[in-house]
């Protein structure tokens, strides 16, 4: 019997409009293939662009035990390898973001070039080809600025989703941006249910006052009124785009959606939280452009700043969120912004939203959990697990 095979035991009990089986979410086995299998098949989120900004500049992607260097070379192309030294296999870059003119691992300084190729090892053979012993490369697709990785041998399509996320998001040239803030945060909770969380908004009206003080509760599972004055206002500043719901199967989601309360950005005041706009702004504009992808990212584009969502489970019950606030380049800390201000909106979401991800996930490992019912603003909840069946199906195919 596959080591897994309780695992699809456990997905044939999926039933239409409810949660999943409590294993599914709590059980060690669980874990071990979501890590191992499902998410090593499917295309992740790992960055932006402005995380690996100039060349040399590298960040480190890390999915329980494996770890992924997305380094920008000196030809300005961004590339990814297996953080794994081709000689004996020790881990090259140890910190989790840098800069270095080569790769070098530092157990016996064998030494790699930004694009991978094997430059150094000392004492080799004569017949050693260094040719044949250039890190190994993990497939990477430059999403309008955003990177996505695939482990997997052979990806599926990407296709769709690069087309459709490039033409809404490009005209915010994530390329001129830099990262202002990065938030590291651990949540108490499997990572299926912060997915989940984040998926609806039908506890915002209680659990984020501060949140929806600004982006108010429509559009993220609740039908937004037609408003059509503001969608003649994006036509004229030719930022109006029709939804994109996960359409035919695949996996994104795009919405531009009008602020709330006479707010221009997504700050925990809705004034603006940089002085220097982005994109083509030349005045506050009072929307955010936000984009969702299966299984692990969302994102949210404003005019004066942009702030992006990873997960990535640790353990059965622990889930890294990592989030990230971009700026204009030329923007200086202290005169543009100010880190705390940028950053408080969401700060005060991620640890909102954390305890509640963690009482979930408390409440599912209870022997009286049964899976419940879907409520109809939850829509977006069921397409991820949706996303989560189908793709777990076909990675144990």
């Amino acid at each position: 019997m596959s080591r897994f095979e309780p695992i699809a035991t456990l997905l044939k009990k999926d039933r239409k409009g409810h949660t999943l089986p409590g294993e599914l979410y709590v059980s060690e086995e669980a874990f071990a293939f979501d890590a191992e299998v499902m998410l090593k098949s499917v295309w992740l989120y790992a960055c932006t662009v402005a995380h690996v900004k100039n060349p040399g500049d590298y960040f480190v992607f890390e999915l329980a035990n494996n770890s992924i260097i997305i380094v920008r070379g000196r030809d300005n192309e961004v590339r990814a390898f297996w953080n794994s030294c081709r000689h004996r296999g020790a881990r090259i870059c140890l910190e989790q973001k840098g800069r270095a003119p080569r790769l070098m691992c530092p157990y016996h300084q064998w030494t790699y070039g930004l694009d991978g190729k094997l430059l150094a090892a000392r004492s080799m053979a004569e017949d050693f080809d260094k040719d044949e012993h250039g890190l190994n490369p993990v497939a990477l697709e430059n999403v309008g600025g955003l990177i996505f990785i695939c482990m997997a041998d052979n990806p599926p399509p990407i296709d769709r989703v690069k087309a459709d996320i490039s033409e809404q998001i490009g005209i915010y040239n994530l390329d001129t941006l830099k990262v202002a803030v990065q938030d590291d945060y651990i949540e108490d909770a499997n990572w299926k249910l912060v997915m989940e969380n984040n998926r609806e908004c039908y506890h915002c009206d209680v659990g984020h006052p501060e949140l929806i003080s600004v982006l108010g509760t429509t559009g993220f599972g609740k039908d937004a009124p037609d408003d059509a004055a503001k969608h003649k206002e994006w036509a004229a500043l030719g930022i109006e785009h029709d939804l994109v719901e996960f359409p035919d199967g695949w996996w994104h989601r795009i919405a531009r959606l009008p602020l709330a309360n006479g707010a221009v950005t997504q700050s925990i005041d809705g004034k603006l939280a940089c002085q220097k706009l982005i994109g083509p702004f030349k005045e506050p504009e009072t929307s955010s452009l936000s984009v969702w992808t299966q299984p692990n990212s969302w994102h949210h584009f404003c005019c004066d700043h942009v702030v992006t969502f990873s997960l990535t489970p640790i353990g059965p019950d622990k889930t890294m969120l990592r989030t990230s606030w971009l700026v204009h380049e030329d923007a200086v800390e202290g005169v543009d912004y100010d880190p705390d201000h940028i950053a408080a909106l969401w700060r005060a979401t991620n640890q909102q939203d954390g305890y509640f991800s963690m009482i979930n996930h408390q409440g599912i490992a209870n022997d009286g959990y049964a899976q419940g019912p879907y409520a109809v603003e939850e829509k977006l909840v069921e397409d991820f697990k949706d996303f989560y069946v189908a793709a777990s199906k076909a990675a144990l195919a």
